[in-house]
């Protein structure tokens, strides 16, 4: 019998086949297939509150961790835990599931049964990929969780599903080939044979291909944050998915490329990863002000709220690229408060287009004379979006803004821009729709929450109210994780002779000899500038 972290991982794929037996052919029967897909996700929820409540604050180690042997002769092993980095990830994703199936409970229709198999399918792929230890492992559960999606959108999406579920495979796939051929190098070249991730962070590739294998990993992470210019698949993912696979795939899918960025690509190559800092932080910062200004001009309320996804996931890389504690935690952070935030938002744009049928901005207005409760909700969730302080979102942006300034200050003054352009179109957006002079005919009968609707809602902003108020309990999770990977990568990134204080926050240096290079130009560059 596995221990509590496998159940958590599994326990929502033996729900998906355990549905398989369940007919749906009447409406009693479709009933059955959403009880028992929303038992499975609250029990799966249940146990990672357990998870969460025996996880030790205050030390940086693998916690729940269970291996077995699996295929002993590849060097192949099922090997599962969990830090402060994955910790807040796996409760995002077993919170974020239960409430897409309550969504969906009036909004899917037909082939409710696959329907709601491809959901917990899809849950214990993505719970699989925050907590695997095992190159293949991970790997296996990357690809896992491809097809539950690729169905999601492509089966009970939009009118243009097909070409937005073979868009989002494709440009997925893509970047996965090259991270497996990656790991193959590991594999087959760096010694040991083994997939063990723990053992290559121990041993980092020679310098001289560093380069190419951060390269490798960084492109398929990239494409899954998504990062200017590989994003151009997620708006016509998200408006094309049902409300539920959109609330998914920003909650959750989006994180596992910035997870990868964290847990694999960073610290397997942090020379790599020093070198190619410059240009991700550029592309982050662009980022953020293009997702911003792609926002402003939408028509399309669904979209508008895909492309702010593109800019606050760069706040995410401005956070971890920083490579200072400040940066590193507000971005971990800043994971579960987009997931949070824009998750509520495609809920609301999903009970919008269920009652009128319709996403363009233009056909409201007015609607909060009519529908008070919603109202109320879409101007919460707008403003935990745009980091109003009180809300999760200010914790998480001032925080990654923070690190960003100790890492350089004109990055932290262009994710301040993005900032005030995100206020901008979020809050035009929100005085266009709720607040227009005209309340138009179609309106007037617009109904306003139903009790499943409040079920849905009350969490979300509860969890908004908590985090913006009361971070401390994540955070103290996070944070003794967040040194260690910090401590991790500076010893093998940055060696002088001398000990050497690096910028306020940042990497320390440590002792030993100097390498040429980043280092070398690093420390030219801070005695240039007059600093010890």
């Amino acid at each position: 019998m596995g221990g509590l972290l496998s159940w958590i991982v599994f326990l929502p794929c033996i729900g998906g086949l355990a549905l398989l037996f369940v007919g749906d052919g009447d409406e009693a029967g479709r009933r059955r297939v959403r009880l028992l897909a929303l038992a499975v996700s609250l029990a799966t929820f249940a146990l990672s509150l357990a998870l969460y409540s025996g996880f030790q604050g205050g030390t940086a180690r693998m916690q729940f961790a269970e291996a077995a042997s699996w295929m002993p002769q590849l060097g192949i092993a099922y090997k599962v835990g969990v830090d402060g980095l994955s910790l807040p990830l796996v409760l995002l994703t077993t919170f974020l599931t239960p409430i897409a199936i309550l969504f969906s409970w009036e909004d899917v229709g037909r082939r409710v049964r696959l329907y709601h198999v491809a959901l917990l399918f899809l849950e214990t792929g993505m719970i699989g990929v925050f907590v695997a230890l095992d190159f293949f492992l991970f790997y296996v559960f990357w690809e896992a969780m491809l097809i539950p999606m690729y169905l999601i959108i492509g089966v009970w999406g939009g009118p243009r599903r097909i070409y937005a579920a073979v868009k989002f495979f494709l440009y997925t796939m893509a970047g996965s080939v090259l991270m497996l051929v990656a790991i193959l190098w590991l594999y087959f070249v760096q010694g040991g044979q083994t997939f063990d991730i723990l053992a290559h962070l121990d041993r980092p590739p020679d310098p001289a291909v560093q380069g190419w294998l951060f390269a490798a990993f960084a492109l398929s992470f990239a494409i899954k944050v998504p990062m200017f210019p590989f994003h151009t698949w997620l708006p016509d993912a998200h408006v094309e998915a049902p409300t539920a696979g959109s609330v998914i795939l920003a909650g959750v899918l989006l994180k596992m490329g910035t997870y990868g960025f964290m847990r694999l690509a960073m610290p397997l190559f942090p020379s790599a990863a020093r070198d190619f800092a410059p240009l991700i932080l550029a592309l982050a910062v662009i980022g953020i002000i293009y997702g911003a200004l792609m926002a402003m001009v939408q028509d399309d309320v669904k979209k508008l709220v895909a492309y702010s996804s593109v800019s606050h996931l760069g706040f995410v890389m401005l956070g971890l690229f920083s490579f200072n504690l400040l940066g590193v935690s507000g971005g971990v952070l800043q994971m579960v408060n987009h997931g949070v935030s824009t998750g509520a938002l495609f809920l609301i744009v999903g009970m919008l287009y269920s009652r009128r049928h319709t996403r363009l901005i233009a056909d409201y207005g007015g609607i909060a004379r009519v529908a008070p409760a919603l109202s109320a909700f879409f101007v919460l969730t707008t403003l935990s979006s745009i980091g109003l302080p009180g809300l999760n979102g200010f914790v998480g942006e001032f925080t990654i803004l923070a690190g960003a300034f100790q890492r350089n200050p004109a990055f932290a003054a262009a994710g301040a821009a993005g900032v005030v352009l995100s206020a901008i179109y979020m809050l035009w957006m929100l005085q266009r729709v709720l607040f227009g002079s005209r309340l138009a005919p179609a309106n007037e009968n617009l109904p306003d929450l139903s009790a499943r609707e409040w079920a849905v809602m009350i969490p979300m902003a509860f969890l908004m109210f908590w985090i913006g108020l009361y971070p401390k309990p994540l955070l103290e999770k996070i944070e003794p994780s967040a040194q260690a990977w910090l401590a991790q990568v500076g010893r093998r990134v940055l060696r002088v002779e001398a000990p050497v204080l690096g910028p306020p926050g940042g990497l320390p240096l440590g002792r030993g000899p100097a390498p040429r290079g980043v280092a070398a130009a690093w420390m030219e560059r801070l005695r240039g500038e007059g600093r010890p």
